[in-house]
Parts: structure tokens; sequence; C-alpha cells
């Protein structure tokens, strides 16, 4: 059985050890409830699909939630855990094994909390957002989500990133007319027609934002190019896919509409495929407020997380883990083991009052 009791290193290597690559948490989620049931005392435990809960009811007039997804990418040749001195390697290691493992580790020892505290670790994370279990977890158990702080132990180094950014992507069609391409002036060659868009996107200068003292940087960037028809032939359609990262003061509409804005004038459609929001910091509420003086160390979270679903419901929510987002998914993915005991001690102060 895990030990939830033990140093939060060495349970973060016994998680890793667990294979749990998205649609396959069956057995981590068996070994966290299993162990939950067995070493924390007084929890209501819910089990729902491969996703587990846990919360107290102490009557405390706050409610923290700590919030985990159990899955990861596929494993590229590191597993199982290894220890390499300072730091500990393995698939999820920062993404996001550690933080799961302090909050575990804390929801077994802190035997008086100063809030009430509530646990989500949860399925399915790394893959597309229909797939996603805290989304399951908010249709059919929505009072599970209910608190005045969520912290998600996504890699943050340490830092309490707040907010997150919001993301787009649309796909940019050209069109044309096909002709053999030994007679190219006879065609209209969708493919050159991208040219412009590229041009524009090359000298495309985009904004950083400040909010609460975070600095939010966006980006529009192509991330796909389709075209052609056959090593002889002038293309009738082409299309490039752009991904725009944007600060959370724009809603998707906005974001949306500052695409058209960029490519205006061009002979161009432009299709929405995939937006989600993103979340302001929340850095005002007394829970949050309390957390970000602990730790005294805060940036924007770039990239888009589930903060995004807390705020959407009103709750206050900051990512804080021991990894470092820019090893997330790397095949030498790793934590310092400093990190997760750094990150674990100042968790239990504030949690402990």
């Amino acid at each position: 059985m895990l030990d939830l009791h033990g140093d939060p290193i060495d349970l973060t290597a016994s998680l890793v050890d667990i294979p749990s690559e998205s649609r396959h948490e069956r057995r981590i989620a068996d070994e966290v409830e299993a162990a939950l049931r067995a070493q924390t005392d007084g929890w209501e435990i819910v089990r729902n699909g491969d996703a587990v809960l846990a919360r107290t009811r102490l009557g405390r007039p706050s409610r923290v939630l700590l919030a985990g997804h159990l899955d990861t990418v596929p494993a590229a040749d590191n597993l199982p855990s290894r220890r390499d001195g300072a730091l500990l390697y393995g698939c999820g290691t920062a993404d996001m094994k550690s933080g799961v493992a302090v909050f575990l580790h804390l929801a077994a020892t802190v035997a008086a909390p100063a809030h009430d505290l509530t646990l989500v670790l949860y399925d399915c994370e790394e893959i597309d957002a229909s797939a996603n279990g805290l989304g399951r977890i908010e249709r059919e158990l929505p009072d599970w989500l209910d608190a005045d702080l969520a912290v998600l132990g996504e890699p943050t180094d340490g830092y309490i990133e707040a907010g997150c950014q919001g993301t787009l992507r649309v796909v940019v069609r050209a069109g044309g007319t096909r002709a053999h391409s030994a007679r190219s002036w006879l065609g209209d060659n969708a493919i050159h027609k991208l040219g412009a868009v590229l041009d524009r996107l090359s000298g495309y200068r985009p904004r950083h934002v400040d909010i609460d003292g975070c600095t939010y940087r966006e980006g529009l960037s192509a991330v796909r190019i389709d075209g052609g028809v056959a090593g002889n032939v002038i293309p009738d359609a082409a299309s490039v896919t752009l991904n725009y990262r944007f600060a959370p003061d724009r809603t998707p509409q906005q974001a949306l509409a500052h695409v058209h804005d960029v490519l205006d004038g061009l002979d161009v459609s432009i299709e929405q495929t995939d937006a989600a929001a993103g979340a302001l910091p929340g850095l005002a509420a007394p829970a949050a407020r309390s957390l970000v003086e602990a730790a005294g160390q805060v940036r924007a979270k770039y990239g888009w997380t589930d903060v995004a679903r807390f705020a959407a419901r009103g709750v206050a929510a900051v990512n804080y883990g021991p990894g470092d987002p820019n090893l997330a998914h790397a095949r030498d993915e790793r934590v310092p083991v400093a990190t997760i005991t750094a990150v674990t001690a100042l968790l239990r102060g504030y949690l402990g009052g």
C-alpha cells in the first residue's frame, strides 16, 4: 500500500512507478483510494470513475480544495522512477505526481487543519477537454468543487502561478484553382496565398498584460500547415492552423475578433476549432492572499490549466506544485527532491494555520 505518512519524495516515486497514461488510471485510482481509506481519519471518501475525492467536515470557516490529475502522457522509456542525487526522474515526476504526493501526504498528516479540506484527484487531464475527469465531477458532483480557494498541483517550480492564459485555435483557409504545374499560369496557387498570413504572423507583436502584478505574455503562432495535391499539381486549397494564447482579460470571443483583425484584408476564411477562457489571478480572495504571503513568490501562469474551471465557478484558484513546467512531458522529466520538501513544508504551515 502507498505510504501516505512517509516522506513525500518516496511517495512521489511510488506514484510514478504506477503507470497511469490517460484512460488507464484505474490501478492508480484504486491504490490512492485504498491508501486514503486506510490512513486518514474522519474523511468522507467517494470514488467517481477513476477519480478519487475526499473531504473533511470540521466546521471550519473556510475550505481549501487541493486538486491534481492522476494521469500522465505516454511514457518515453522513463519508467520506473530513478533517483540520481538531488533529482528524481520518471514519467510524471513534474507533471504532476510530485504535486499529488504532497497533497496525499498532507491529507494524512495535517492533524488539525485551519480550513476544511477537499482533495480531488482526477483522470484524463492530459487529453481532450471532453474527457477531463474534473469536468465529469463538475457535472455529476458539483458540490465537491465548492471552496474558498482551490490549489492545483500543476508544476510551478515552487512558485505560486496565478490564473492562466486562454487558448484559441483557428484554421485559416485559402482557396485557388487547380492546374498542371507545367502550366502554372492557368492555376491559382492556394499555398502561395498563405504567405501573406505568415507575413502577418512574422510581424505580429504580442501584448504583455499586467494583471494584479502578474505579467501575461501573449502569443499568436502558426502550429500546422496543410496543402498540396501532388508533385505536379497547382493546389486549389491550403490551410494553416493558428494557436492564440491570450491574457485572461480577454474572452474567447474577443480573442477570435483579435485574430480577425490581425488577418483583416487577406483572401482567406477563418474557422474556430477550439477555445477555452483563461482565469484571472484571483489573488484578492482572503484565502489566496494568505497563501501568497506565505509563498512570497508569485508569477503569471503560461498555458491553460484547470484553474479556469474553478474561476468560472467563482472559486479563487492558483497553481502551486514542485515540478518545473519546462520539464513536463520531457523524456528526461525530473523533479528536484528539495522542491518537494519545500512545497510540502509551506503548504503544511498554510493548511495548519
